[in-house]
């Protein structure tokens, strides 16, 4: 029996920008995205949104674990933009991590198809039969001297779990990660992902938008 009690932090949402269109905010790690299944689960980010934006509408998702920043639609034009632009991969999408170990080498790109873990879901794996193609960047930061490896990660696709599948195939996963690191890797106070930036194109006019929100750790 799972021991998991979900409390995520009481901070009402840091909203970075908002206009008629759309609001980007700065998720904070351990809330949801959206509801979970039962009624313990139901506060969520887009339902502290819906308190000031009444007519919120999602366009993607974080884990509940993961930080940084997220783009929300205030109309259905806008939603039905900025979904074409994430699943034609038109935005730009970059994450900071600490993984265990160093790295090496300083960059490079992971191209490892995912699918759901069926027997063990949520949990993803790699498989070179049934999973879908997915790239993910990688660049390193700094190799810190406990033997960590601050990064920062660049996915093409936007798979589920996909950062983490592909750090921990990689030999290194993330501080934190409760679902893909083992031994001490995992005995940090939180994942150690954050969306540090999000470029896309206003649904309205097109322009280039860039937000950003610095990594709490």
């Amino acid at each position: 029996m799972s021991s998991f009690v979900y409390a995520p932090p009481d901070a009402p949402p840091e909203v970075l920008h908002a206009d008629t269109q759309i609001v980007v905010v700065n998720k904070p790690a351990g809330l949801l995205s959206v509801p979970g299944k039962g009624a313990d689960l139901a506060d969520c980010l887009i339902a502290r949104l819906r308190t000031i934006y009444p007519k919120v509408l999602l366009v993607h998702r974080l884990d509940r674990d993961t930080s940084g920043v997220m783009v929300f639609a205030l109309t259905p034009m806008a939603q039905r933009h900025l979904g074409w632009q994430f699943e034609e991969r038109a935005t730009k999408k970059v994450y900071v991590a600490r993984l265990w170990g160093h790295l090496t080498p300083r960059a490079g790109r992971v191209d490892l198809p995912l699918c759901v873990d069926w027997p063990n879901r949520p949990r993803q794996h790699v498989n070179h039969a049934t999973g879908r193609p997915a790239q993910t960047d990688w660049r390193v930061v700094r190799l810190e001297l406990d033997g960590t490896t601050r990064v920062r990660l660049m996915p093409l696709t936007g798979r589920s779990h996909q950062l983490r599948v592909h750090m921990a195939e990689l030999g290194h996963p993330m501080l934190g990660d409760r679902l893909y690191a083992t031994g001490p890797a995992r005995d940090y106070p939180r994942l150690m992902l954050h969306a540090e930036s999000l470029r896309f194109r206003h649904p309205e006019g097109g322009k280039a938008q860039s937000y950003s929100a610095a990594c709490p750790f």
